[in-house]
């Protein structure tokens, strides 16, 4: 089976850029073959890909929505049947319309290839511009992408990357978007995102299974068939039921358990671009311990981007916290388990 990654982005976003790193990092062991496609008649990123050993199928003749009847599916279903590769690396060019090139895909029905992943990647500088100048184009990018990577964050004023952010999301509420700078991110960290193997979904149930389990004795024989929840790249708490999805800072996730009435556990997370001091984290967690204003807490943790540049880990209990600096994630997410929960409160706190 060949797996498709598709790579679209408007011109000079950093798609090679990206593909490069995943090359050296993350997709190291397989058999790749790279499918891309330049606006004009000359191809330019070829020749550097093509030392880190990926074939190169270059059509020149005009943008890739434009020769997707004929020459792209030739050509992809020639790289198939010639190569056999693990894994086929498209990369439109920067003015084509994603969703031709999922068609397109989609469109072969052949039996040996799935459509792994369609990625864009979008310039936090320009978001704003290209959305209002080229909105045909580069909206299309935008909504069919189920991840959306953000080049050039490193030093952007918040405010700035907020506004694109909040733009992305009026067109994708779903994608995994990345913020973090990419030098500080594994290659691996970036591919589970493409694959939506590491989403605030999963780490919330994560969290409740953790929950779930570390409490048992308190559970006599409820059983809570569909706990939601979260962890932080290796740990992993939490307890819930429903999907609520609010949009106010980012991406919210509510969830509720209903079974018994004097036993309700809930879960809340939150996707977050802001940057927070360590201060701020650790004034956040001190008040949490107040049930009148946010319910009872019986957990919280998550990984935010820090005002100095670094990237903030916490964790709390009851009577205990945790705050401390760790690796970077693809987006900063908070998570909190409990016993009815105000989540609005708890949202304000960590605004």
């Amino acid at each position: 089976m060949t797996k498709i990654d598709i790579f679209s982005g408007f011109l000079g976003a950093g798609k090679t850029t990206l593909i490069k790193k995943l090359i050296a990092e993350a997709y190291q062991g397989e058999k790749l073959v790279l499918i891309e496609n330049e606006f004009g008649d000359i191809a330019i990123d070829g020749g550097f890909l093509q030392d880190a050993g990926v074939e190169i199928t270059e059509m020149n003749s005009g943008c890739i929505c434009c020769s997707l009847v004929g020459d792209f599916a030739e050509a992809l279903k020639k790289v198939i049947m010639q190569y056999h590769p693990d894994r086929i690396l498209i990369e439109p060019s920067g003015v084509g319309k994603l969703s031709d090139v999922i068609r397109a895909v989609q469109n072969l029905h052949m039996d040996d290839i799935v459509l792994n992943s369609f990625t864009t990647v979008a310039d936090a500088n320009k978001c704003k511009m290209y959305m209002k100048n080229f909105g045909e184009f580069y909206n299309d990018q935008v909504e069919h992408a189920n991840a959306i990577i953000l080049s050039r964050t490193s030093g952007l004023a918040q405010d700035k990357l907020d506004t694109c952010i909040k733009l992305l999301r009026e067109h994708n509420e779903k994608a995994e978007i990345i913020i973090a700078p990419w030098e500080e991110l594994s290659g691996q960290q970036i591919l589970e995102a493409m694959e939506h193997t590491n989403t605030l979904e999963k780490e919330l149930q994560e969290l409740a299974e953790e929950h779930h389990h570390e409490h048992e004795c308190c559970c006599h024989d409820h059983h809570h068939e569909h706990d939601h929840s979260c962890h932080d790249h290796h740990d992993h708490e939490c307890c819930c039921h429903d999907h609520h999805h609010d949009h106010d800072h980012g991406h919210d996730h509510t969830h509720h358990d209903h079974h018994h009435a004097d036993e309700i556990f809930g879960s809340w997370g939150m996707e977050t671009a802001h940057k927070f001091t360590k201060e701020e984290i650790e004034a956040a967690l001190a008040v949490l311990s107040n049930e009148k204003t946010y319910g009872t807490v019986l957990r919280a943790k998550g990984i935010v981007a820090a005002a100095d540049g670094s990237w903030i880990h916490f964790d709390y209990v009851p009577e205990e916290t945790n705050v401390r600096t760790g690796s970077a994630a693809v987006m900063g997410r908070l998570c909190v388990i409990g016993s009815k929960l105000n989540e609005k409160a708890i949202q304000k706190l960590f605004g």
